[in-house]
């Protein structure tokens, strides 16, 4: 079985992407760090530090990621809500 760094980042940003399990891959992320645990022991001098590096960067630049499109996708539906109230035309007609 062939090892593929870029089919593993692919699947964990998918993975991030998908409401249904952000949570889930957010918390299995965050327990991965805590726990003593690793792939890798971090008893090494350097290569103990790797994984978590990496996993740490993973997560923050997805997370960031899904709350820029997030926020993102929330501004240009405010905008369009305030250029359908700014092409409305009020006739006003005087009281006799």
């Amino acid at each position: 079985m062939n090892f593929n760094i870029h089919s593993l980042h692919n699947w964990y940003r998918s993975l991030l992407q998908n409401p249904k399990y952000r949570w889930w891959v957010v918390a299995a992320s965050v327990v991965y760090l805590v726990s003593p645990i690793d792939l890798v022991p971090d008893f090494l001098p350097f290569a103990g530090l790797v994984d978590d590096t990496l996993i740490i960067s993973l997560l923050v630049a997805e997370v960031a990621q899904v709350a820029k499109n997030k926020l993102q996708s929330q501004s240009n539906r405010s905008t369009v809500d305030k250029a359908d109230l700014t092409g409305q035309v009020i006739d006003v007609q005087p009281i006799r």
